[in-house]
């Protein structure tokens, strides 16, 4: 049983692969992908964005608990993200986030206590939001074919 549990936390290996000019393919062990690019290219993500919708989908996945118990399993939410690069010093000096949920069916005490419920979940538990606040160091090996 402890081995199951072992091989389900094995950490997912991540990478990019070159497949044009400033164009890239993020991948996962699990098989996933993701197309990498300039911002005037269609079909790409640019990594800014790639790092704006991890921010809004770990906010949403931290917060889907309180919501799904309160609201049910099918509730619907919408994540938007925005922020604009400081291109001086090539980075985002904010990132906003809006939640946009239908609490229509709350009264005025219950949506209060919700949203704060949610905005503890994700200051406790978003990971990539806990990670921009704090600030992370960040090392680049080259390992050079010679």
């Amino acid at each position: 049983m402890a081995e199951q549990a072992s091989d389900a936390t094995a950490a997912t290996s991540l990478w990019v692969e070159r497949t044009g000019t400033r164009l890239y393919t993020g991948r996962s062990s699990r098989g996933a992908e993701v197309l990498i690019g300039s911002e005037g290219v269609a079909g790409v993500f640019t990594p800014g964005e790639l790092l704006k919708i991890a921010l809004a989908a770990c906010s949403g996945m931290s917060s889907d608990f309180p919501l799904s118990r309160r609201l049910g399993d099918n509730y619907e939410a919408t994540i938007r993200v925005s922020g604009a690069a400081d291109r001086e010093e090539e980075v985002y000096p904010q990132l906003d986030e809006v939640l946009s949920l239908d609490l229509s069916e709350l009264d005025a005490d219950a949506r209060e206590r919700l949203v704060a419920l949610v905005e503890r979940s994700v200051d406790k538990v978003c990971t990539v939001g806990r990670t921009l606040k704090a600030g992370t160091k960040v090392t680049l090996t080259v390992e050079a074919d010679v």
